[in-house]
């Protein structure tokens, strides 16, 4: 795959545990001083979670320039009009730095247990791309939108407000009928290594540019995000992503420079504090070096 040329982005995956507030607001202060996006997981049905909004509500008035986004919005549970006023609430509240990613659902059971619906893969998937089309529909800044789909329906509702800045819409989506729609509608892919393994990206990738040009989009213009748990070792390792600094940045060296992706988000072991501090001031430095050395 090409080397789209992206800048590079990073982040950290920040559990929203009730238990480890003290430890969640030090990685949020050490992303705002050094990251780009705050990832916050979103299943409500975790007993020991916090709501992942008023959780990320509350990141965003603590920091100053970091971004922030669900990773990713629970559909099957959220109502994708209100979901899509919430953020864009958010985004005029932090003067321009959320973004919006979602997903179709996937642990049915408990989605069930809290009322949500139980989908079949294909219904998810259109609920999913509903759930897009009617996002759209509230940040247009029309007076008034409809939209009458399988799923999610609108009848002259009055959207807004708009977000300050050009909200993108990511899609955490495997299958190729959902990246072959999110190369034709969205603004970004992102993908667990704990799903989707380095060597599954090319052919994934594929699809997603083939849906972009379907749509005469330019396949750069895309983000490709990638959620990496692992750990950092200073021993060596057959998985890159329990090694060492060093075999840290060559991993996503090359997951930048021969497969196209351009967003890393770390999630350490229980969120440890140190192993994110040495990625941000370790592994972001030298991956950025070797990428611009890479690509001169």
């Amino acid at each position: 795959m090409p080397d789209y040329g992206r800048a590079l982005q990073f982040g950290v995956f920040i559990t929203p545990s009730a238990d480890l507030l003290d430890n969640s607001y030090a990685l949020a202060d050490l992303a705002d001083e050094s990251l780009d996006f705050i990832a916050i997981q979103d299943h409500p049905y975790q007993r020991r979670f916090l709501d992942a909004w008023a959780f990320m509500s509350t990141l965003l008035a603590r920091t100053s320039r970091v971004r922030m986004i669900p990773d990713v919005a629970n559909v099957p549970l959220r109502n994708p009009a209100v979901m899509a006023k919430t953020a864009a609430s958010l985004d005029v509240l932090s003067n321009g730095r959320m973004e919006l990613a979602l997903g179709a659902g996937a642990l049915w059971d408990p989605i069930v247990a809290m009322g949500g619906p139980r989908y079949t893969p294909k219904q998810a998937a259109q609920s999913l791309q509903e759930a897009v089309d009617v996002t759209r529909l509230m940040w247009s800044g029309e007076r008034a939108v409809s939209y009458d789909g399988e799923f999610h329906r609108l009848k002259g509702l009055h959207p807004g407000p708009r977000p300050v800045h050009d909200m993108q819409i990511w899609l955490g989506v495997g299958g190729p009928r959902l990246l072959h729609f999110l190369g034709r509608a969205a603004d970004g892919w992102i993908p667990s290594n704990s799903f989707f393994s380095p060597d599954k990206l090319p052919d994934m990738q594929q699809h997603i540019d083939a849906g972009a040009a379907a749509a005469d989009r330019d396949p750069a213009s895309i983000v490709r995000a990638y959620n990496i748990f692992g750990e950092i070792s200073n021993m060596p390792s057959v998985d890159p992503f329990t090694g060492t600094i060093e075999q840290w940045t060559q991993a996503l060296t090359s997951l930048a420079v021969d497969i196209g992706m351009d967003t890393f988000v770390f999630a350490a072991p229980d969120d440890n504090f140190d192993q994110t501090r040495r990625f941000t001031h370790e592994v972001v430095p030298a991956v950025r070096d070797a990428v611009a050395q890479r690509r001169s």
